[in-house]
């Protein structure tokens, strides 16, 4: 499941089991590619978030590049990935850190 960041309840979002957080932006072409393969991922759910809207959280985080991608577990980060990737790989990046 898809979700838009649309206030300041991030730290609340993040509390669940694990969750993909996506750093993106409405006007960069690697992370409209990239949230398509997000669309078919099933397995975990996905808390998108705008840089341009959320400029706190992307300095917070370290986000320098985008698509920069962050799993929580249970509020904590346990992995970053910078930059689109495959479908395959985006999958076994997940699975590996679940």
């Amino acid at each position: 499941m898809i979700k838009y960041l649309k206030n300041g309840n991030f730290e609340e979002e993040i509390q669940s089991e694990i969750i993909l957080v996506d750093f993106y932006a409405d006007w960069c072409g690697p992370c409209r590619a990239l949230g398509e393969i997000l669309e078919t991922i099933e397995d975990v759910n996905i808390l998108k978030v705008n840089v341009d809207e959320h400029q706190n959280l992307a300095m917070e985080f370290g986000v320098m590049s985008i698509p920069t991608m962050i799993l929580f577990k249970n509020g904590k980060e346990v992995a970053k990935q910078i930059g689109a990737l495959p479908k395959s790989e985006l999958t076994k990046w997940i699975q590996e850190n679940k």
